[in-house]
């Protein structure tokens, strides 16, 4: 699939190439998206190369990870954001915020236009969101895009090589407003 580029009322979301590469390398120096991620820890410039070069273009043209970049219309990197493919119809979403535009709201307003664009043109029906317990950033990010946390999942997450116990939660296309490409039949209450 060929990249696309999604705009938003203060956003660019776009692919990212060798031009974002230093971008990258720079926001990763943070300790706490070495942290919270899955990232390489230290953060060298041959992984920020190997993620713009590669990773993120290889999954634009396999369909199997579509990457965006959170850019000010200026340019500025505030953050990453990519949907995973994980099986037909559902994807998991992963994002950081560069430091410092933290807490100005980016992230969650690119999260809700990347669901969007997974829902209505990718036909996606369920965005999962997984986050190692502890990491409130990420989930206060998911709960303000109305994701629905569904509980916690032990030993499911490996950072570093380290299997951790992470939370879980889903965002639906009824979640937004939007049809699903299938019919759902939620449990009975």
């Amino acid at each position: 699939m060929d990249p696309v580029t999604l705009t938003t009322g203060r956003l660019v979301l776009r692919t990212v190439g060798p031009e974002d590469t230093d971008a990258v390398y720079a926001a990763c120096q943070d300790p706490e998206i070495q942290r919270w991620t899955s990232i390489p820890s230290p953060y060298l410039p041959e992984h920020a190369r190997g993620f713009t070069e590669q990773m993120a273009p290889d999954g634009w043209a396999d369909g199997s990870m579509f990457t965006f970049g959170v850019f000010l219309p200026s340019g500025e990197l505030t953050g990453m954001l990519g949907i995973t493919m994980r099986s037909l119809g559902a994807g998991e979403i992963g994002f950081w915020g560069a430091k410092e535009y933290r807490g100005r709201g980016h992230i969650t307003e690119a999260t809700l236009a990347v669901c969007r664009w997974a829902f209505t043109r990718m036909s996606v029906d369920r965005v999962e969101w997984r986050a190692e317990v502890g990491n409130r950033a990420s989930r206060a990010v998911a709960e303000r895009a109305g994701f629905v946390v569904e509980g916690t999942l032990r030993s499911a997450l490996n950072n570093k090589g380290v299997l951790r116990d992470c939370w879980v939660g889903s965002l639906l296309p009824s979640d937004l407003g939007l049809p699903s490409s299938a019919p759902y039949l939620p449990a009975p209450g």
